[in-house]
């Protein structure tokens, strides 16, 4: 676990931060059943802030009519507590085309916000993957194309800024799951023209919190954060605890806890939890909703976490 030191001047700016953020998506009474939205900083689109990862939880036969109805419940599911984004990639053994298959029988396109990535290396590899994913998702124009873990960035990167011109793509990004090889983003989002960086965040693994998220606030860059429940351990280590009294100002279940965490740091643009469980995806969505953390709030959930 990385534990980031802080500043007075940076905790500062930062309360300041978390405190702007907490007016500006914080709805009124009537209002607070709607799932909060961030902008795009490249566009000025506002975007749900709880979405969908598909990475091992959209791993299924399409022949197995349960499981794609289980999924397809899932999505439904997104989509009726006010969530769009769904992020998936060809690397994740089927799961790109359970999505594209079960978007199009729900009949949610036009309701849904599509992310997929790139990984094959090569030109003429990556470029049959770029194209099989419009054939795959059965869409001619999709949401958001990623460089997935920076593989052959520079040569997808063009290709993906000529599509982006052309319409054949909405917005492009660069993503990376593993903490260490975060360092490696930082000089793409620098030198290059990219709407969006996907990376891990979450209450224990808070090393973004040092120059990632920072950097993209200050270049206009939209984040996706994958990994926010530290794939399964953060719930492993509250499991059989009751929520503390102080939490349920902001949070209901642990899930909200681990999320809002997350959401109330105001460089987060939108979390991208994996489920396969309706109930889940609901809980999930549900964390979009209400008040966020302040800044004093946030040191509290550090630290109970830490003693757990």
């Amino acid at each position: 676990m990385i534990k980031p030191s802080v500043s007075r001047r940076a905790f500062t700016a930062f309360t300041a931060a978390t405190a702007a953020v907490s007016m500006t998506t914080r709805k009124p009474a009537v209002a607070e059943t709607a799932m909060m939205t961030r902008p795009i900083p490249s566009s000025g689109e506002p975007l749900p802030v709880i979405g969908l990862g598909t990475s091992s939880s959209f791993i299924v036969d399409r022949a197995d009519t349960a499981g794609m109805e289980q999924r397809k419940a899932v999505i439904q599911t997104l989509i009726d507590n006010g969530g769009s984004l769904i992020d998936t990639a060809p690397s994740y053994r089927g799961s790109e085309g359970v999505v594209g298959d079960l978007v199009k029988d729900l009949g949610v396109g036009d309701q849904t916000f599509l992310a997929t990535k790139v990984q094959k290396e090569g030109e003429a590899d990556g470029l049959q993957e770029l194209n099989g994913s419009f054939d795959i998702l059965r869409s001619d124009t999709i949401d958001l194309i990623q460089v997935h873990n920076l593989v052959d960035t520079d040569r997808k990167l063009g290709t993906m800024r000529e599509w982006r011109e052309s319409g054949r793509y909405r917005y492009i990004g660069i993503t990376h799951w593993r903490p260490g090889a975060q360092e490696d983003l930082a000089p793409v989002m620098d030198e290059e023209n990219i709407d969006f960086v996907q990376f891990q965040y979450n209450i224990e693994e808070r090393s973004a919190e040092a120059s990632l998220l920072p950097m993209a606030a200050e270049r206009g860059i939209a984040t996706l954060i994958n990994v926010p429940f530290g794939r399964g351990r953060l719930f492993q280590q509250t499991d059989g605890k009751v929520i503390p009294e102080w939490v349920e100002e902001f949070a209901e279940t642990w899930g909200q806890f681990y999320l809002k965490f997350i959401l109330s740091h105001p460089a987060v643009t939108c979390i991208i939890p994996a489920t396969n469980k309706p109930h889940h995806m609901a809980d999930n969505a549900s964390a979009g909703i209400g008040r966020l953390p302040d800044a004093k709030e946030r040191l509290r959930m550090i630290e109970f976490v830490e003693n757990i």
